[in-house]
């Protein structure tokens, strides 16, 4: 889709009309489009292709990418004998030809996640060492292909990821957990593959860009520990059911770095999409200042983006008007014990910004997950401006209660201020814009 949103009379003049409510949404949706598009794997993953095997190629793989990357090694690879199994979220398949799609649970996984999970070990046995195996990998693969370690139920591995995903952990903690209850993660998907080659197709959506954690690292070495797991377990008060806590006790580790050279390959990460919103945001006569990927609370960090608005507006610091301040990155939630309401990340944080705005003139923004889904509802995420507040109140909503209760999906669906795009089929994690006029 085009990035290109500038209205008729900026590309004619090149002089930017006055900022309004309009034009500011116009921009925020823009940089957007232009961040997924720059991870749309039908325009990345060909160029990072290894060569043609000699032998037999199995493409296996896990993720909210899983199926486009998929139908992507096909377009590429349409004289190649391809076999295999990949797995996605639910609603985000697409056609292929060769390769077979299944879907599974995200983010808690289910009973297809564990179907996935041994059907893509069975593909992987036995093979020599001039077949190949390509592992398609992206965000959300540690849920949609999840395989307890023996001894363990997936009921086990239910509880334990949920109670991860509301203790306010990061994803790297999240998945050193996971990798060490798991018999297909944090390295073990290679094991099970050698002597095979084996080459890694991924697209990153965690800070740093981690192998070992994007899909809690199924081709790759884990430097993570059972000290760790147990560390993380006890600083989120934790308690796992008594089989995980019995398995913990005399589980092998996970394999580790120096055991087998690894061919892993980043074809869209989340830096490149901020490159590409920050160059969107230039051709609107804006100035981009890049923050980078940042973690942490997402109230917390609506705070602060909210100081740093303010700044921006007041004292032309960091950067002068008119500006947009881009983050991505991987914020989290920690939910209460009576939190009733429904929002993902981003709409935590947009919700919290606003409200530490209060009205700021002249500034807008929009937080959104890349994957089109911010949480567990049907939206990407959402928009706000400096009337945000006030017409909440008008229609009788009280966003501080709401942001307490966790309820931000509900303010912004009643504004009608939800960004609905539909599975977007890649995954680069956050992008939040904040534009100050």
């Amino acid at each position: 889709m085009s990035s290109d949103f500038r209205s008729p009379f900026a590309r004619r003049t090149g002089v930017s009309a006055t900022w309004d409510a309009a034009k500011a949404r116009t921009a925020l949706l823009a940089m957007f489009h232009a961040a997924v598009q720059s991870a749309d794997p039908r325009q990345r993953l060909a160029a990072h292709l290894p060569q043609r095997p000699r032998g037999r190629c199995v493409v296996v793989g896990a993720g909210k990418s899983a199926a486009v990357m998929a139908a992507a090694v096909e377009s590429a690879w349409p004289d190649v004998a391809l076999s295999g199994l990949v797995v996605t979220r639910y609603g985000h398949t697409v056609a292929t030809h060769r390769i077979e799609v299944m879907e599974a649970g995200h983010p808690v996984p289910d009973a297809n996640s564990q179907r996935a999970a041994q059907r893509i070990l069975a593909l992987v046995a036995g093979l020599g060492e001039q077949d190949l195996v390509l592992a398609l990998i992206s965000g959300g693969g540690s849920a949609l292909m999840s395989l307890p370690a023996p001894g363990l139920t997936l009921a086990d591995k239910q509880v334990v990821n949920q109670a991860l995903l509301v203790s306010g952990a990061t994803i790297h903690e999240i998945n050193a957990v996971r990798k060490h209850l798991s018999a297909i993660k944090g390295g073990r998907l290679a094991q099970a593959a050698r002597p095979a080659s084996l080459v890694t197709l991924a697209i990153s959506d965690v800070p740093g860009d981690d192998p070992a954690v994007i899909a809690s690292g199924p081709t790759f070495p884990d430097r993570s520990t059972l000290g760790d797991v147990d560390n993380i377990l006890a600083h989120y008060r934790i308690v796992p059911p008594p089989a995980v806590l019995t398995y913990l006790r005399q589980a092998p580790e996970t394999p580790k770095p120096g055991e087998w050279d690894s061919d892993y390959r980043l074809i869209a990460t989340p830096t490149m999409a901020l490159q590409a919103a920050a160059e969107t945001a230039a051709s609107f006569g804006l100035h981009p200042w890049v923050l980078g990927e940042l973690e942490g609370e997402s109230r917390e960090l609506g705070r602060i983006m909210a100081g740093i608005a303010r700044s921006v507006h007041r004292h032309g610091l960091p950067v002068a008007p008119p500006a947009v301040l881009l983050s991505g990155g991987e914020t989290t939630v920690t939910m209460g014990p009576d939190a009733a309401g429904r929002g993902g990340r981003n709409m935590e944080f947009i919700l919290s910004l606003a409200i530490s705005l209060q009205g700021q003139l002249n500034t807008w923004a929009l937080a959104c997950d890349t994957d089109g889904i911010d949480g567990f509802g049907d939206a990407a995420g959402a928009v706000i401006g400096p009337d945000t507040l006030a017409r909440a109140q008008a229609r009788g909503l009280n966003p501080t209660e709401a942001l307490r209760q966790h309820d931000s999906f509900g303010i912004f669906d009643a504004l009608g201020d939800l960004i609905r795009t539909g599975p977007t089929l890649t995954n680069v994690n956050a992008l939040r814009a904040v534009i100050i006029a």
